[in-house]
């Protein structure tokens, strides 16, 4: 089966942007009073974030860092900052948490970390965010860096040296809830870096280990434990981050990447069913699991090549390999039931999704063509991945094994027509392939043999923009961008239960072409700073993930995503500053099929409104501390038992520098609010997974340079 998209003129789009330090690392100038420049990655020419037309968040260190005293949740350092981002679950798997209310590509400096063709909910969870540097978040569908971006990117960057031959760096904290303390409610993380530069050489070696004790909720009670999907409560984490550049003169640099995490539940709890028309939330006892617990175990590895000046031009080039193994706890639901196994209703099983993904990414750009107004970029991508999903206690094929193989073309363009009117274009060409082995469906779907084969896909995808400047203060932009994403193999394969199905007749493997339009202003006027934008994505084969029976399938059905951002900062003085700031999401799809967007998506797809509040204060050259209040809106859905009661957390934290080092002080869910998480409430009815909220913590930290 091949597929062409074609269009009859080119359409309007933009150059989905990112102010970054560059995915390839080319980074720092060797003087010691000069920061790397920044670039765009995921635009993957040079833009700077005021002067993108499109919305883009930069997260920088210090924030990742207070909110880490808060939280060592990579989800709730996400979800803390972006509005449109969906509440953190506060497990191990992250399904239904999407930007925009869609998947976003997570990238770790530039190397996908997502797997879209078997996607597991644990993207977020493949580094400790301790060993990141900033975090930069493309709004909106983009193609820009391929497959999987249809809700936006985030792009992780990883910690760089510091000036100096030798630094080192030691970091501990502990956690403890406010009810029932002991040492199983006791969660401790500690963190050490070395890194240094000398004239052409720079290096960072960082190791991380993370304790997570039994959480408690708002009452005092244990919060379920998710044996199946995986949980952070009650898991050990460990991260190995290891880096070496080389500038072989002024303009050539080479790096050489490397981080390792693995997440692994301890399996001491088990769950015991919650009551969702009493308001009874699931809890924990101790207890032995069936199987092994859950764990997720990542390797990321690239090389990056950067030319400042390859006969006037700038040449970025690396290669990349993920390897990717998450395992999901024991459960005897219908799905993995067989007769000739065991009898029906006592086999219990647990599956394993396995992705190996290599690939390049090579750009070219030209800049201060035509007068210093215009600029080029070029390039072009692979991308390999192959991988598959089995069921690890029996030995049987969940998934068959697939292989999707991608090679990708791309321009983009900048010009500036006026001083103050930028225009921005481009041009995506995806040509791949889907290769898919024969296997036989379990016996829950009829043991049914499906013949495999291959799919072909060419995509051309567009996307261009327009920045005005009016006056200096202000700034306009609209965009409109496309992205391309796969749906959800496993999913389909895994469902089929009609004999004589074969790969090729699949029209739901067909790809998801999401289109997406914003407009918007920044203003920044003294004090004030204030940022405001609508979007609209459209589907019109979009992926929408549904529950059956305790597993999550796939419904292909048109959606269409729509709302508003809004922002606006204040800055008191040199020493403090408040930020509020709104996310308003609408998700419809099409539930009969005849073209119109009738129906309302749930929690599963789709966040619920929110509104954040942070005040940040240094109150002298030592003392500073940070608030921070959020607000998720009451939600009604189609289903009468998917009601969202909305819930107002407040966090707060302090730091203090010593005459060495620095303490931490932070307090999560001040007011100790006892809640249902927005995904127990919102995308699925069911009494094992009717989780509370985590309530109040304190943290103390300490950390030290020498």
């Amino acid at each position: 089966m091949e597929r062409v998209l074609t269009k009859g003129s080119l359409i309007v789009a933009i150059a989905p942007l990112l102010v970054s330090q560059s995915m390839y690392a080319q980074g720092a100038e060797r003087t010691s009073t000069t920061l790397e420049p920044v670039v765009v990655s995921a635009s993957r020419s040079d833009i700077e974030a005021d002067k993108a037309p499109q919305t883009v968040v930069i997260i920088e260190k210090e924030e990742i860092e207070r909110q880490l005293t808060i939280s060592s949740n990579s989800s709730d350092v996400l979800a803390n900052l972006l509005p449109s981002y969906t509440p953190s679950r506060g497990k191990m798997n992250g399904s239904g948490e999407t930007l925009r209310g869609r998947t976003p590509l997570i990238m770790i400096d530039g190397v996908p970390q997502s797997n879209p063709l078997r996607p597991t909910g644990r993207e977020v969870h493949t580094i400790d965010f301790a060993m990141v540097e900033r975090i930069e978040v493309v709004q909106g569908a983009n193609a820009l860096n391929g497959l999987g971006a249809t809700g936006g990117t985030i792009n992780i960057i990883t910690r760089r040296p510091e000036n100096g031959a030798f630094n080192q760096h030691i970091d501990v904290q502990a956690t403890v809830p406010t009810h029932k303390l002991n040492a199983d409610t006791l969660s401790y993380k500690t963190t050490y870096r070395a890194d240094g530069r000398s004239d052409k050489l720079d290096y960072l070696f960082s190791v991380g280990y993370d304790d997570q004790g039994l959480y408690r909720d708002g009452r005092g009670r244990a919060i379920g434990a998710d044996v199946t999907q995986g949980d952070l409560m009650d898991s050990r984490t460990y991260d190995v981050l290891a880096k070496v550049g080389y500038w072989f003169d002024d303009n050539q640099r080479l790096q050489f990447s490397l981080n390792r995490y693995k997440i692994k539940s301890k399996g001491n709890y088990v769950g015991v069913p919650g009551d969702r028309a009493t308001g009874l939330p699931t809890t924990s006892i101790e207890g032995d699991i069936n199987g092994l617990p859950a764990w997720n175990d990542v390797w990321t590895s690239s090389m990056a090549y950067t030319h400042h000046d390859l006969a006037g031009m700038e040449l970025n080039a690396m290669v990349f390999n993920q390897e990717f193994e998450g395992l999901f706890g024991a459960d005897n639901s219908s799905t993995f039931q067989d007769p000739r196994i065991a009898p029906v209703g006592t086999l219990y099983d647990q599956s394993r999704s396995v992705a190996s993904k290599y690939g390049s990414k090579v750009s070219l750009m030209k800049d201060g063509m035509f007068d210093g107004r215009f600029k080029l970029t070029g390039g072009f991508d692979t991308l390999f991945d192959k991988g598959k999903q089995d069921l690890y206690g029996t030995g049987r094929t969940y998934v068959p094994e697939s292989e999707y193989r991608n090679l990708s073309l791309f321009a983009q363009g900048e010009y500036k027509v006026l001083d103050n009117v930028t225009l921005h274009g481009g041009v995506r060409h995806e040509m791949a392939d889907l290769k898919i082995d024969s296997y036989q469906t379990l016996a829950r779907y009829n043991r049914v043999n499906v013949d495999g084969g291959k799919l072909k896909f060419n995509e051309t995808l567009f996307n261009a923009g327009v920045v005005y400047t009016p006056i200096e203060a202000v700034t306009l932009f609209s965009s409109y961008s496309e992205g391309f994403g796969m749906p959800d193999v496993g999913r389909v394969l895994r469902a089929i239960n009609t004999p004589g199905t074969t790969v090729d007749s699949l029209s739901s493997l067909e790809p998801i072409l999401t289109k997406s339009v914003e407009v918007g202003t920044r203003i920044k006027q003294g004090a004030w700073d204030y940022d405001l934008s609508y979007f609209q994505s459209n589907s019109d084969f979009g992926s929408r993930i549904v529950p059956v029976n305790g597993a999550f399938m796939m419904a292909r059905e048109k959606t269409r995503i729509q709302g508003f951002e809004t922002s606006v900062g204040y800055r008191f003085n040199q020493a403090h500053r408040a930020k509020l700031s709104y996310a308003y999401t609408r998700g419809r799809y099409d539930s009969d099929g005849d073209g119109r967007v009738d129906a309302a998506l749930d929690g599963l797809n789709v966040a619920p409104n929110r509104l954040i509040g942070t005040w940040s204060a240094d109150w002298n050259d030592k003392l500073s501390s940070f608030v921070q209040v959020q607000h998720a809106f009451n939600q009604s859905f189609d289903d009468p038992a998917k009601r969202f009661d909305g819930y107002t957390l407040v966090d707060a934290a302090m730091s203090y520098k010593l005459p060495k080092g620095t303490m931490r002080l932070a307090m999560a869910n001040v007011f100790d609010k006892q809640y249902i998480t927005y995904y127990s409430q919102s995308a699925l009815v069911e009494p094992n997974r009717y989780f509370a909220g985590r309530g109040r913590t304190v943290t103390l930290g300490y950390s030290l340079k020498f």
